[in-house]
């Protein structure tokens, strides 16, 4: 399940992901300066950019880490609830697409599809007529909502419409724990979000309908992590996926019966992970957890949500993580403090991004504090240093195939261009934004508002 919150939203972030009301850091900028100083917004936007072509790179993890991962993920729930066995489909699956079906989305169905045959091996296709063996349902968002409060998407099994799962929900029939295989599933996707968010919701439920349902967030390269910052399946993903459908392994294995094949298992799938120490992987501890997700939670008030930020980065550390789990908890200590201490959210920042830099596995995540950066120098007037950072993370951004954030690293590059008085460059930049604005949030009214808000955070005059 993809949860719907307050402070992360997977797929958007402008200092910030969005789906909140995001401070901007202005300076000096008053309310009248801020609403005063807007962009115009081209009369027709151009078309929609889309990610032709896959960059996404194998795992380059050890085996034996990755098995742990494997085991934690296929054995358990995001509630913590243990899966008494493996369950997949046996044979040939088949996916349907039924309800409010955006016009984007045909396209990313197929590209998904491909991956999956590709990459994990698995012998999947569309077919016309629901129900499938997966059967991707696009409804109103709030509908779903009234329902599921906190899912931006989800996934049930032995259902195929949403009065079925309305239903059975809370029955045995939608009871994880008493699968024993996989034959119907249904995905649950809101239809009115951008196209990014429906892809998004697509690759992660699509994935958890074929295999882990379970969340771990040690992971630092996997759409299987809260922390939402991968949006699309990455190399593991599909090395995860390759391996639950494996001949080695069938529905209705044990824990104990999976891990001992899945040493020689990964072995044949991912020869290039026979080397290197395995990092530990060990639970994260509930008390971590509870404060990560006060301080993510929409419900606290704004101190006590700054708070539990604080708490989780003090427990990082008792905990001697240097990892994503560190800067993550950096992450949220930063933005529950932008526009309310400036210098702890900075600090944040510039140290998750260090962290995040320090491994080839976390360029994306660096990028997510790199928009922050970028845009704090453009508040400052350092127009040089906020396109320094913008395009230092572009590479990373493309490969990830996150739209938004891309055309907000372009924005603010574009933004910064103009405050140099480089008018034309500024205008190439901001209409190849506006193409992946399109993809990433959605309504000409969404792309609008995003340029209104970077425009505000820029100074007055030119340089």
């Amino acid at each position: 399940m993809k949860m719907q919150r307050g402070l992360i939203v997977g797929a958007i972030m402008i200092l910030g992901l969005a789906g909140c009301s995001a401070e901007l850091p202005q300076g000096e900028l008053t309310e009248r300066e801020v609403t005063s100083r807007q962009i115009s917004v081209p009369a027709q936007l151009p078309p929609m950019n889309t990610f032709a072509s896959s960059g996404i790179e194998r795992p380059k993890r050890p085996n034996r880490e990755i098995a742990a991962d494997f085991l934690d993920l296929a054995f358990s729930l995001e509630s913590g609830r243990s899966l008494p066995v493996l369950t997949r489909f046996e044979g040939p699956v088949t996916l349907a697409v039924t309800g409010k079906v955006p016009a984007s989305l045909q396209t990313d169905v197929e590209r998904l599809l491909r991956r999956l045959r590709a990459e994990a091996g698995i012998d999947i296709r569309q077919v016309e007529d629901a129900p499938a063996s997966i059967t991707v349902v696009l409804i109103g968002k709030r509908e779903m909502q009234r329902l599921v409060p906190n899912a931006a998407c989800f996934v049930a099994p032995n259902v195929s419409s949403w009065s079925e799962y309305k239903a059975a929900r809370r029955t045995p029939q939608t009871d994880w724990t008493r699968l024993t295989e996989r034959r119907r599933m249904a995905v649950f996707i809101p239809a009115d979000v951008s196209p990014q968010e429906v892809r998004d919701c697509l690759h992660e439920e699509v994935a958890q309908a074929l295999g882990p349902v379970n969340d771990l967030y040690r992971l630092p390269d996997s759409v299987f992590n809260d922390d939402n910052f991968h949006t699309v399946l990455t190399g593991f993903d599909m090395l995860v996926l390759r391996a639950f459908y494996a001949p080695d392994l069938r529905s209705g294995m044990t824990r104990a019966e999976v891990a001992g094949r899945l040493p020689a298992l990964l072995a044949r799938l991912n020869p290039d992970g026979g080397y290197g120490v395995p990092r530990p992987t060990g639970q994260t501890p509930d008390a971590w957890k509870e404060a990560i997700e006060a301080a993510l939670g929409g419900s606290a008030s704004a101190p006590t949500r700054r708070d539990a930020a604080r708490r989780a980065v003090d427990l990082a550390r008792v905990y001697n993580w240097r990892d994503n789990r560190l800067a993550f908890s950096l992450f949220a200590l930063g933005r529950l403090n932008l526009g309310v201490n400036s210098d702890i959210a900075l600090a944040a920042f510039h140290e998750a991004e260090a962290i995040y830099r320090a491994s080839s596995v976390t360029t994306l995540h660096a990028a997510h504090m790199g928009v922050q950066l970028a845009a704090h120098a453009l508040s400052l007037g350092n127009a040089e240093t906020a396109i320094r950072i913008a395009d230092s993370h572009l590479d990373a951004v493309m490969r990830a195939e996150n739209a938004a954030l891309l055309a907000t690293l372009l924005m603010i590059k574009a933004q910064a261009l103009e405050f140099q008085g480089r008018d034309p460059e500024a205008q190439l930049v901001r209409l190849d934004s506006l193409g992946w604005a399109r993809y990433g949030f959605g309504s000409e009214a969404a792309v609008g508002a995003r340029l209104e808000q970077i425009a505000a955070i820029a100074p007055r005059g030119r340089i």
